[in-house]
């Protein structure tokens, strides 16, 4: 992170192109990192603001437009866990990356059960960051302009509101256990292992000393099967699991 932003951009030499400017919230109490940041994203087409506290973070995002919001999880007054909880009570769509030295797989954890969708450890490289933002736009602009229903034998998803029907019955999901489902069924048919669902819907190593996919795949259960005749979330035994008919 030492290195200069100026050198970093013309390594990259892209910029996110839009009709509008990307507004990222930042929300980091280290003045040196929120300022690196901020002059980074600025450098590639981007506009921030900065946070210093969680209490400050959430007053700037209910008053604020903002497409993406960066944040530390060790912050004043509140801290990074209660601050995306209270964002994601009101907006389920906003991407939220967490930025912060606290990098153990119950750290990750933490932060996605708290409505996370990505985790990047300090310290990081700035390109990744970059990386990781234009990522998850791409896949919110993909959403908003089409594809942003998912059907699975009368199932369905709605990408782009966060609803989850069965056979016309609402279910509702936490924001995690709706990309579990999501990644259940654009994988339909398909033996996933632990490790597979870990790594494409937690973004985590697995490690066979957690049984956060098994506990994850029960609360589904209880939500999309456990009320209606036919079950579709089954156990290969000693693999992982299999959406099917």
């Amino acid at each position: 992170m030492k290195q200069s932003v100026l050198t970093i951009v013309e390594c990259l030499n892209f910029a996110i192109v839009d009709s509008k400017r990307i507004n990222i919230l930042i929300v980091e109490d280290e003045p040196k990192v929120a300022s690196f940041i901020k002059l980074g994203l600025e450098e590639n087409g981007f506009a921030a603001e900065i946070a210093f506290d969680g209490s400050t973070g959430k007053k700037m995002f209910d008053a604020g437009d903002y497409d993406f919001v960066i944040m530390d999880i060790i912050l004043p007054y509140k801290n990074g866990v209660e601050l995306c909880r209270e964002i994601r009570n009101t907006n389920q769509r906003i991407p939220i990356l967490m930025l912060t030295a606290l990098g153990t797989t119950e750290d990750k954890l933490l932060g996605f059960d708290a409505g996370a969708d990505d985790y990047l450890v300090k310290p990081f490289e700035f390109r990744e960051l970059i990386a990781r933002i234009r990522s998850f736009l791409k896949r919110v602009s993909i959403s908003e302009t089409g594809g942003n229903i998912l059907k699975f034998e009368g199932i369905e998803m709605n990408l782009n509101t966060y609803e989850v029907k069965r056979e016309g019955k609402k279910i509702d999901l936490t924001k995690k256990e709706f990309a579990l489902l999501e990644y259940l069924i654009r994988n339909k048919g398909r033996v996933l292992t632990r490790s597979d669902i870990a790594e494409k819907v937690w973004g985590i190593n697995f490690a066979t000393g957690t049984n956060v996919i098994d506990v994850y795949i029960n609360f589904l259960r209880k939500k999309i099967d456990k009320d209606f005749l036919r079950k579709f979330i089954h156990t290969q035994t000693g693999i992982g699991y299999i959406l099917k008919d």
